[in-house]
């Protein structure tokens, strides 16, 4: 167990969803603080679920956060030198973070969000509805922000987040298996570089949840192991990947961007309709679904090599998540209904009785292919956590606990994303709620078992590494 980390200021939670109720077990564990200088705003009444912690001292407030009232509610709990934690849903980061620069606060998050209305919003263009735009949009304004500001931590949660650094792990595990002489890395320029000698041309962000319940799904019911009304937000944004220069033509209805490092392009159509082929250790081969998430972006552009003005090298990049199965039969139903969301919803927890949250970068190219993660069992997860809590929420709660610490050591930095942090300061801190962290090699390609019932037209058989070949076509 490490020493209890000193913090003098206030924290402030907006958000007591799974991430958030996972989230304040770990503050009570880790900081050295009373639980009387711990807000937590929520827009929906989950007190029950906080009771222990109410009792304990936190200050728990019911209250929808909207463009209208946040910057009172903010000032109420918060001034200089304190900390908001931000795990909610339908409430501007950007706007959080423009105050928090202002105030002096620190802040941080696990994904960009818009405020309410916006994901399935038709009003506004496909392109604005995309994480690459919302990103772009944070860091515009961030450019009007002091650089050595209040410390803004953006999208640092399990993925985005956590897989920043599981990616950097696996691509100086690749390294020392090529036999390349190489030193840590110190700069953006220098991990790109070491990443394209090490040959990387795909990045799966590849999740496999495993966990299985013994109260399945029932029809009319949308079940996860984690936020729900983030889930469906991100599976009805356009899907996106961040796009590699071995790339040889762009995907059937792909859009580039028009502004920013464009890195990036996206899907005409819902990431929760998008499927592609992926692989994990102990799940194996899977059909997963392409959602959008920040870290597609991020990656690919933290990981470009510039020469002259021009990329001359990027992999490709994005999420390949086959949530459980209770959760994929959700989606079905939610597809079906044409998007119109279930009259019921059950985040899963004690009833889920076996299986691992599966949650890796799998890194593929000229040497094969490199899964590194974690394999955390809801057994596991139980043991360090309590009977509660499921194997995915320790994943995203405890990349949080250390991005909030990192935070506190490193005040004044400004708006920061997951890339630019030393991956070992935070795998250091999350590695005891994680299980077993492994890497593992693979000669898994997504050509592998192909043409075999019926030929496949559209396959590249020059090379496996193309996304056409890990499309799936119905």
């Amino acid at each position: 167990m490490m020493a209890k980390f000193p913090f003098k200021g206030r924290i402030v939670m907006i958000g007591y969803g799974s991430v958030g109720r996972c989230t304040m077990p770990l503050i009570e564990r880790h900081f050295d603080m009373p639980l009387s200088r711990v807000t937590v705003v929520d827009g929906h009444d989950h007190s029950e679920d906080a009771a222990r912690f109410i009792e304990k001292g936190v200050n728990y407030i019911v209250e929808p956060l909207h463009e209208n009232n946040y910057t009172k509610v903010l000032a109420k709990n918060l001034s200089k030198g304190d900390l908001l934690i931000n795990l909610s849903v339908e409430v501007d980061s950007l706007a959080l973070i423009a105050w928090c620069q202002k105030q002096g606060v620190l802040y941080i998050d696990t994904c960009i969000e818009p405020w309410a209305n916006y994901y399935d919003n038709t009003a506004i263009p496909e392109e604005q509805r995309t994480n690459y735009f919302l990103r772009y949009r944070a860091l515009e304004a961030a450019k009007k922000f002091p650089k050595n500001g209040p410390s803004a931590l953006l999208t640092h949660g399990a993925n985005p987040g956590l897989i920043t650094h599981f990616i950097k792990q696996g691509v100086l595990d690749i390294a020392r298996m090529r036999g390349l002489k190489f030193s840590k890395p110190k700069s953006r320029e220098d991990w790109a570089r070491l990443m394209r000698d090490c040959g990387v041309k795909v990045i799966h962000v590849a999740e496999h949840d495993l966990q299985v319940t013994d109260v399945p799904k029932m029809p009319g019911e949308f079940v996860n192991t984690w936020s729900i009304p983030g889930f469906v937000g991100e599976g009805c944004q356009p899907a996106e990947l961040g796009w590699g220069t071995h790339e040889k033509k762009l995907p059937e209805n792909a859009v580039e961007h028009k502004v920013g490092s464009k890195a990036a392009i996206y899907l005409r159509q819902p990431g929760c309709t998008t499927e592609v082929r992926s692989w994990t250790p102990h799940g194996g081969p899977m059909i997963a679904y392409l959602i959008t998430h920040g870290e597609s972006v991020t990656t690919a552009d933290y990981f470009t090599v510039t020469e002259k003005g021009k990329a001359v090298y990027r992999p490709t990049v994005h999420y390949a998540y086959h949530p459980c199965d209770d959760a994929v039969l959700s989606v079905r139903e939610f597809q079906e209904k044409n998007f119109t969301m279930q009259k019921d919803v059950r985040l899963l927890g004690e009833e889920i009785v076996e299986g691992i949250d599966e949650l890796g970068a799998l890194l593929m190219g000229d040497f094969g292919a490199y899964w590194y993660g974690s394999q955390l069992s809801i057994h596991e997860a139980r043991r360090i956590m309590g009977p509660e809590y499921n194997a995915t929420s320790p994943q995203i709660a405890s990349p949080v606990l250390a991005g909030a610490m990192w935070l506190i050591e490193n005040p004044n930095r400004g708006v920061v994303e997951p890339e630019e942090i030393d991956h070992d300061y935070i795998l250091d801190i999350c590695r005891p709620y994680l299980g077993p962290v492994v890497g593992c090699y693979t000669d898994w390609t997504p050509l592998k078992d192909r043409n075999v019932l019926f030929k496949e037209a559209n396959l590249d058989l020059t090379d496996p590494w193309q996304f056409e070949n890990f499309r799936v076509r119905r």
